[in-house]
């Protein structure tokens, strides 16, 4: 705390014992340290609880930043999930559409066609499917 050496001590305590005098001195010292002591521990005391609020005010910003990225995240799944459910719905009214097209399609495949010539074997007789 105060930069005092040992040949100040000793002025202090000098005139210490000739103010005070030799019967007082001792329990003079005592309550000085004790007061000292008392002094040490407050100013300790309150330097952890400045720290403490530091390190608290840190955390709650760390909090924050992580809620603020857990938001992004949230938000970059749900534009996701949207764009998956738009394709999936796109696709699925498109196979709504497709049975029908293909149910033509399967209905015009097995209709005989009128136009195609019957095969025909060798010999001159006309072939028919199995």
């Amino acid at each position: 705390m105060f930069d005092i050496g040992f040949s100040e001590l000793v002025v202090i305590g000098l005139v210490a014992l000739i103010v005070i005098g030799p019967e007082r001195l001792p329990r003079v010292a005592r309550t000085g340290g004790a007061l000292l002591g008392r002094l040490q521990r407050y100013v300790n005391d309150v330097k952890s609880e400045v720290r403490r609020e530091m390190e608290i005010e840190d955390l709650k910003r760390f909090q924050s930043q992580i809620t603020e990225q857990v938001h992004e995240v949230e938000n970059s799944i749900h534009k996701e999930l949207r764009a998956v459910e738009d394709v999936t719905n796109s696709a699925l009214q498109a196979a709504d559409t497709a049975p029908a097209s293909a149910t033509e399609v399967t209905a015009i495949a097995s209709e005989p066609a009128s136009d195609v010539p019957t095969p025909i074997s060798k010999d001159d007789k006309p072939v028919t499917p199995a």
